[in-house]
């Protein structure tokens, strides 16, 4: 049985961080994953959504990793997100990744052409090829990438010797014990949805990897926490509360994490720039809802004594 501690816990997905220019900032970089370390989580996902990895060049998404390593090796578990919407690209960070030393690379399906199973796995193993000494993980994120991991493709993927599970953020929690019992213990599974944090850890998910929870860690620690002292009462009251926020963050006209990035500002200091277009970034009429969800989290901490 492989040891999968490491990636057991929260891990936030990391925010991209520009400056003032819309260009990768690595100082704000470092400052991000500073305050991450500080907070206590177990990693981070750098270069996945929330990093809005689609906007950025491959040159890019090297500075990000380069700037988070500086910080982070040896204090965090690292997982890259390293796939692009080609197989050359994607096997040129998962290079400089192994090189870099991460914990573990990931990747998203292609995109835009609908492929058959095969050219999927392909795909993947082409990109786990690249690293040959790194874990292996799979992102499902159907509802953005226009395909499913199905149970035959992740049974063809787990002959893989360095796929280690699925990051799972499909919505119906059943996907998660459907994954857990295909692969069995010597695999992991991370919730996605932060919605669902609570079902998705009692359908066998043994961590969570979530966008949402740069903006309020300390509550997702807590609510890992009272899981596993089974304490769900509480854990469900908790959730509730992240739920309530979560809807708050996505109300806005600019993007939900053009919303987290201001929430961050005004609850602990750390700029870390707007988003890169096409998304959306703040309207003045956005601000009062950052302050409000900045005002929940801070209540919703006082609540729980965190």
């Amino acid at each position: 049985m492989r040891n999968l501690e490491k990636y057991e816990g929260i891990i936030p997905a990391f925010y991209a961080c520009y400056g003032e220019n819309g260009e990768i900032d690595s100082d704000r970089v470092k400052a991000l994953t500073r305050y991450f370390i500080e907070k206590g989580v177990k990693g981070l996902y750098v270069n996945g959504s929330s990093g809005e990895c689609i906007y950025q060049s491959v040159a890019d998404r090297k500075q990000v990793l380069e700037a988070v390593m500086a910080e982070a090796k040896g204090k965090l578990t690292i997982i890259n997100h390293v796939a692009c919407n080609n197989l050359k690209d994607s096997q040129e960070l998962a290079r400089h990744s192994e090189e870099w030393g991460v914990d573990a690379i990931a990747a998203i399906p292609p995109i835009y052409f609908r492929l058959p199973e095969y050219s999927i796995a392909d795909y993947w193993n082409g990109i786990s090829a690249a690293a040959p000494n790194t874990d292996f993980m799979i992102y499902n994120i159907p509802q953005l990438a226009g395909v499913a991991l199905t149970p035959s493709l992740y049974k063809e993927m787990l002959k893989n010797p360095r796929v280690i599970g699925v990051k799972n953020s499909s919505m119906p929690v059943q996907d998660i014990d459907t994954f857990v019992s295909l692969a069995g213990p010597d695999y992991i599974v991370f919730n996605g949805p932060d919605e669902q944090f609570l079902g998705g850890r009692l359908m066998g998910a043994r961590g969570g990897i979530g966008g949402t929870y740069g903006a309020m860690p300390e509550l997702f620690l807590t609510l890992d926490d009272l899981i596993a002292k089974k304490e769900l009462d509480k854990a469900r009251e908790l959730q509730a509360k992240i739920n309530l926020i979560i809807g708050k963050l996505v109300s806005g006209h600019g993007h939900m994490y053009a919303v987290i990035k201001e929430v961050l500002r005004i609850n602990d200091g750390v700029d870390i720039g707007s988003v890169r277009e096409p998304l959306s970034a703040l309207t003045e009429q956005d601000m009062s809802i950052a302050k409000e969800a900045a005002e929940m989290i801070r209540e919703t901490k006082q609540a729980f004594s965190v």
